[in-house]
């Protein structure tokens, strides 16, 4: 089955040995840029009924979708700072699924979460924006997939808001909403 029908994957899945040039970085920290303002007009017009239907069987419900993705950038942003000031950092790794069960992740209205997303965006995009080339070769150590490049987490974290984001559309889509 081609990775773009896939509905846990709805843009493929994200291959860590793609490297982007610095060049090509600006064009995704525009992505996660626009993420506050494309994740709202994402679920814009939503009713807690449909915020609480899963994006595929098995999967999290929109609602728990939206609580994830400001809960991993607030990881992304603390692992880019640590990754700047410390000489090859590990990283700590957390339980998504698990984050993903608690009570405000599956009852809280969105409205934190975006607004959570709005403030965390704007100072990660800043930093982003403000790194050169070398530092974007600085290292972390994440514990499952070992030493990595910060350019290599920003393409992951590119790559994980349209994953997100194309979860919503596409449950839109197929709903008819």
């Amino acid at each position: 089955m081609n990775a773009t029908f896939d509905p846990r994957y709805p843009v493929g899945r994200f291959d860590r040995a793609v490297t982007v040039p610095h060049s090509g970085r600006p064009a995704l920290i525009d992505t996660i840029a626009s993420l506050p303002s494309v994740l709202r007009a994402a679920v814009h017009g939503l009713t807690d009924t449909q915020l609480d239907t899963p994006y595929r069987d098995g999967g999290w419900t929109v609602r728990q979708v939206i609580h994830h993705v400001p809960d991993s950038h607030a990881n992304a942003y603390i692992r880019f700072k640590l990754g700047l000031t410390e000489d090859q950092p590990t990283i700590k790794t957390y339980d998504e699924a698990a984050w993903a069960e608690i009570p405000e992740a599956r009852t809280l209205p969105i409205a934190p979460s975006l607004q959570l997303l709005d403030g965390l965006h704007t100072r990660w995009v800043a930093l982003l924006r403000d790194m050169d080339a070398s530092q974007y070769e600085r290292m972390i150590v994440h514990p499952e997939w070992g030493t990595i490049p910060l350019g290599t987490m920003l393409g992951l974290y590119e790559w994980h808001s349209r994953h997100h984001t194309a979860h919503i559309t596409r449950l839109r889509e197929r709903m008819h909403w």
